[in-house]
């Protein structure tokens, strides 16, 4: 059994994390990533009142007792962000282990989540980064390479260079990603020195998925050369499925277009048009490079157990 530091610290089967996937991220999505024993991640951004929210985290809990987390954003939104009632229900609700991402390090956030003695998970995209995330209290800290779908930071660095810097600038663990889609990868970004890996391309093709099938059948045909970085020009470059919506929002990135263009472009209603109506180019859809090394759609447990297993094999061998 593939045991780390990460296993053990959140109490997880395998040291496979999967990636908040916004819309997506539905409370019976996570719990099918986290009861096949892995860490599903619940994004609250996407939720706009408290009660829902905290509906979403009672569904979870009533679907799986194995360990959840749930992402705060600090990223930049078309919709006004409130943390703080967010933050009020996991408290109230005793979630017990918190991602945080974005653009700033999570100083305001972490001091009421400290004291309720929550794990804190803070994903960064450098070892800079990682260092000042530690020094405010984080117990772990997630980088991803530039292969990664979603934010990928501006640093432009590849996921076997970032992953053994940051393992060698903290002294907590580090969970790494950005192209990991199977249980190579996994044994790869393990060998690098990280505690687990963070996976999410290859979680948009499995069963429990959300995703309309149209959609996931489009990734299937997809080759590692299908995506875009863009967003760079507002400081939030993200990774998406090379459609209409992500050639856009490049060529606004090209333009250095305004916070709201691009916005306008990238906006979670046009991506759940995409997500759940099957509209192939309506939304962006954050999709890594690993998106050509998936070829199957598989149930959850089937897909994360098979990684692990291919990854003990693999180190095994070194």
């Amino acid at each position: 059994m593939l045991k780390t530091k990460i296993t053990e610290l959140l109490g997880i089967e395998y040291p496979i994390i999967g990636g908040t996937m916004m819309w997506l991220s539905t409370g019976e999505f996570i719990a099918s990533v986290s009861e096949a024993g892995g860490l599903g991640i619940l994004a609250s951004a996407i939720y706009q009142s408290k009660e829902e929210f905290r509906d979403e985290i009672q569904k979870i809990r009533s679907l799986t007792s194995k360990p959840f987390a749930v992402n705060v954003n600090l990223f930049p939104s078309m919709r006004p962000i409130q943390n703080e009632d967010y933050i009020e229900v996991l408290i109230d609700e005793g979630v017990k282990i918190i991602e945080t991402s974005g653009h700033e390090a999570p100083v305001k956030v972490y001091p009421p989540l400290k004291e309720a003695g929550c794990t804190l998970i803070h994903k960064c995209v450098g070892a800079k980064y990682a260092r000042k995330a530690q020094s405010i209290g984080a117990d772990a800290v997630t980088v991803v390479g530039y292969e990664n779908g979603g934010a990928v930071g501006n640093l432009g660095l590849g996921t076997i260079v970032l992953v053994p810097a940051v393992v060698d600038a903290v002294d907590i663990p580090v969970i790494g990603g950005g192209g990991v889609a199977d249980g190579r990868g996994l044994a790869a970004v393990l060998a690098l020195g990280a505690q687990a890996a963070i996976v999410g391309t290859s979680l948009l093709l499995t069963e429990e998925c959300p995703l309309h099938p149209k959609v996931k059948e489009a990734l299937l045909n997809a080759a590692e050369t299908d995506t875009k970085v863009t967003m760079k020009c507002i400081n939030a470059a993200h990774r998406f499925w090379d459609n209409a919506a992500c050639r856009k929002a490049f060529e606004l990135d090209e333009k250095k277009a305004p916070l709201h263009e691009v916005l306008e472009v990238v906006s979670g209603e046009k991506a759940k048009k995409t997500f759940f109506d099957g509209d192939l180019d309506a939304g962006i859809l954050a999709t890594g490079q690993c998106v050509g090394l998936c070829h199957e759609i598989r149930p959850m447990k089937q897909l994360i157990a098979t990684m692990a297993q291919d990854a003990e094999k693999i180190l095994s061998r070194c």
